[in-house]
C-alpha cells in the first residue's frame, strides 16, 4: 500500500500546478493583440514604464531648474509659446514636460511597491484564513471588517499627519491600508480550492499543510491576485496623486503628478496647462493600467471565459 502511495505522490504533486506549454507566450501575445483595449493598455503601460526608466535621457530640461524670466510660458502652439518648452512652464519657470516625465517615476514606484506590500500581506492572511478556518479565520476576518469600517482616505490622512509625509511613509501607508481586499478575495478562492479532490488526495498521502498551501492551493488562486493587483496599481496611483495634491504625499523637490496638480490649481483660470497636462498624464496612465487589467481578467478568470 505504501509503495502505491509513493508512486502516486509525484502525480498528486503535479495536480493543481499551472500547465506549462512551449507556445504559451506566443498564445498570450496573439490574444493580447486581438483585444483592442488590451493592446492599447499594454502600449500605454510600456510607454509609461519606458518614460520612467529613461527619464534622464528623454526629459529636455532639469525638472527642478527654476527660471523666473520664463515663468508661466504657454505651450508651443499658443501665442508666446516656444518649442524649447513644448508644454509650457509652471509658476517657477520649470519645464512642464520634463516634470511630467520625471513624475512618472514616483507614480510607478509608489503604485507598484504599495501593491506588492499590500498583496503580500493580503495573500498570506487570505491563504491562512481560508485554509485553516476556525478561530484563525474569525480573527483575520474581524480585522478585515475593522479596516473596512474606516474610510481609507481618512485613515491615510491621519497616519501621514502623525508620521510626516515622505516617499517611504506613503508606500507603507498605502500598502498597510489596502491589503484587506486581497485577503477577502484569496480567502474566498481558497475555500473552494481546498475542497477539490487533488487537495484531499494530497492530505490523504500525508502532505503537510504548508506543502498543500504552496503547491496545490496557491497556484490555483494566483490568477485572481494578478488581476486584482494590476487594477490596484491604477487606484494606488490615484491615491498617491490625491495625497500629494493635499500636501501629505511626495514633498518637493521630488516631482510627482499630484504635486504638480496642487501647484497649478491656483493658475487654472490664467495658465491652465500647469495643472491640465499632469492631470492628463494621470488619466492616460490609469486608463492604460485598467485596460490591461481587464484583459488579464478575461484571460485568467475562467468565469469570463465561460461567458464568451
Amino acid at each position: 500500500m505504501s509503495a502505491s502511495l509513493e508512486t502516486q505522490t509525484p502525480q498528486l504533486q503535479s495536480i493543481g500546478k499551472p500547465v506549462q506549454h512551449t507556445g504559451q507566450f506566443k498564445r498570450l501575445t496573439r490574444m493580447l493583440f486581438k483585444s483592442k483595449t488590451g493592446t492599447i493598455g499594454f502600449l500605454i503601460v510600456i510607454a509609461v514604464v519606458f518614460m520612467s526608466i529613461f527619464a534622464g535621457a528623454i526629459a529636455p530640461h532639469d525638472p527642478a531648474k527654476t527660471q523666473a524670466a520664463k515663468r508661466l510660458k504657454p505651450p508651443m502652439w499658443m501665442e508666446g509659446g516656444s518649442s524649447v518648452h513644448p508644454l509650457g512652464t509652471d509658476n517657477l519657470g520649470r519645464d512642464v514636460l520634463s516634470r511630467i516625465i520625471y513624475g512618472s517615476q514616483v507614480s510607478l514606484m509608489v503604485g507598484i511597491c504599495a501593491v506588492i506590500l499590500a498583496g503580500t500581506i493580503g495573500v498570506i492572511l487570505g491563504l491562512v484564513s481560508g485554509y485553516y478556518g476556525g478561530w484563525i479565520d474569525s480573527i483575520i476576518m474581524r480585522t478585515v471588517d475593522a479596516f473596512l469600517a474606516i474610510p481609507n482616505i481618512l485613515f491615510m490622512l491621519v497616519i501621514l499627519a502623525v508620521l510626516g509625509p515622505s516617499l517611504v511613509t506613503l508606500i507603507l501607508v498605502l500598502g498597510f491600508t489596502n491589503w484587506v481586499k486581497y485577503a477577502r478575495i484569496i480567502r474566498s478562492e481558497v475555500l473552494g480550492v481546498k475542497e477539490r479532490d487533488y487537495v484531499k488526495a494530497a492530505r490523504t498521502v500525508g502532505a503537510s499543510n504548508q506543502r498543500i498551501i504552496l503547491t496545490h492551493i496557491l497556484p490555483n488562486v494566483i490568477s485572481s491576485f494578478i488581476v486584482v493587483s494590476t487594477l490596484s496599481v491604477a487606484t494606488t496611483i490615484i491615491a498617491e496623486a490625491s495625497l500629494s495634491f493635499l500636501g501629505l504625499g511626495i514633498q518637493p523637490p521630488t516631482v510627482s503628478w499630484g504635486g504638480m496638480l496642487s501647484d497649478g490649481r491656483q493658475y487654472l483660470a490664467t495658465s491652465w496647462w500647469v495643472a491640465t497636462f499632469p492631470g492628463i498624464a494621470i488619466t492616460i496612465t490609469v486608463l492604460g493600467i485598467m485596460f490591461l487589467g481587464d484583459w488579464l481578467r478575461d484571460i485568467l478568470d475562467p468565469r469570463m471565459k465561460a461567458r464568451k
